[in-house]
């Protein structure tokens, strides 16, 4: 449905350097990455709305590189929602018309499904400044759909809304994708919306695409230091190869397979280690003892740190385990992970 074929795009500060991405139909692919990585200006490449300096995009096989963007057949939503104010729901919603034709019939069963569909019904005659957050998005969601676009680009639409309502607007888009033909291009930075919603995703870094795959090999098959750390790993080291061995420092830790290279990296998840304040009895080959040097409160977890000789390992527990454990800084204790939780690239 989306094939992007090395995009350049100077915009200000932004710049996309050789992006390429191919995202198939009905498929909710999701865009992430650190602020100012250039996910927006890329979305907006798409949807027509900053210039192109090289390279091609191509939507269902047409070429729309030079297309102005009424003739993409693409819906957008910005975080802002970017309604307008002096409209009233309806007028908004129905505002993207002006640039399709479309029967009066057809469009107003649309309205009135997409209406019914998003629980807006009770909304149409007020003005967007008196909508809560969750309503705005609906809003903003109806209008995106109103012209029936093959694809919808949703630029970080949940980054403004309460927990509650991030959650309600999660399962609305998904719910929306699973039972239309729709094609969802969405940016984030948030990991665990592309988690919830992503069928494959990319992360892009200073203007260039650092990995694209499904959700899990991203999650668990890191091809870089960037992509590791961004996905939450936080057990990053430098490291030299023997085999099925890794010297981190002065630390030997076991590994899954051997290196293709004698340097390298390793990677664990802080999730994958395991604080004892006693000696495992136990077949895991990576256990040291170390000492708490930090703890960071993280509402229902604390991320611990310990220092085993000179290297740092990050660890998350529970607060009640950490409760149980009487875990502070200076406190001795043990760290375990298996070797098959050991990411080597």
């Amino acid at each position: 449905m989306i094939d992007i074929r090395n995009l350049n795009v100077h915009l200000g500060e932004f710049r996309l350097r050789d992006v390429s991405l191919s995202i198939d139909p009905g498929e909710f692919f999701v865009l992430m990455g650190p602020t100012g990585a250039g996910k927006t200006v890329l979305l907006e490449a798409v949807a027509g709305l900053v210039p192109v300096l090289g390279g091609n995009i191509f939507i269902g096989g047409r070429d729309v590189t030079r297309m102005p963007p009424e003739e993409r057949g693409i819906g957008i939503m910005y975080q802002d929602y970017a309604l307008f104010p002096h409209l009233t729901i309806v007028r908004n919603i129905k505002y993207g018309l002006r640039y399709h034709r479309l029967d009066k019939e057809t469009a107003q069963k649309r309205f009135g499904r997409l209406v019914d569909d998003l629980g807006i019904g009770h909304l149409l005659k007020r003005y967007p400044e008196t909508l809560s957050g969750g309503e705005l998005q609906r809003v903003a969601l109806a209008r995106a759909l109103m012209v029936e676009p093959g694809i919808i680009l949703l630029d970080e639409p949940l980054s403004a809304l309460d927990q509650n309502f991030r959650e309600e607007i999660r399962l609305l888009l998904k719910k929306i994708n699973r039972s239309s033909h729709i094609t969802f291009f969405m940016v984030t930075h948030d990991f665990s919306e592309a988690l919830t919603l992503a069928t494959k995703a990319a992360i892009m870094c200073e203007g260039a695409i650092a990995q694209t795959g499904s959700i899990r090999d991203l999650f668990s098959k890191p091809a870089s230091t960037f992509v590791a750390s961004f996905v939450g790993m936080k057990n990053v080291f430098s490291a030299q190869f023997n085999g099925n061995q890794a010297c981190v420092d002065s630390l030997t830790i076991e590994v899954p397979q051997p290196h293709h290279h004698s340097t390298g990296y390793i990677a664990v998840r802080p999730e994958d280690i395991v604080i004892s304040l006693q000696p495992f009895e136990s077949s895991i080959r990576n256990a040291f003892p170390g000492m708490i040097c930090g703890m960071i409160d993280q509402g229902f977890l604390y991320e611990v740190h310990i220092r085993v000789r000179a290297v740092v390992f990050k660890s998350l527990v529970t607060k009640g385990a950490a409760i149980d454990l009487a875990l502070d800084i200076g406190a001795g204790v043990h760290i375990f992970f298996k070797a098959s939780a050991v990411h080597v690239f």
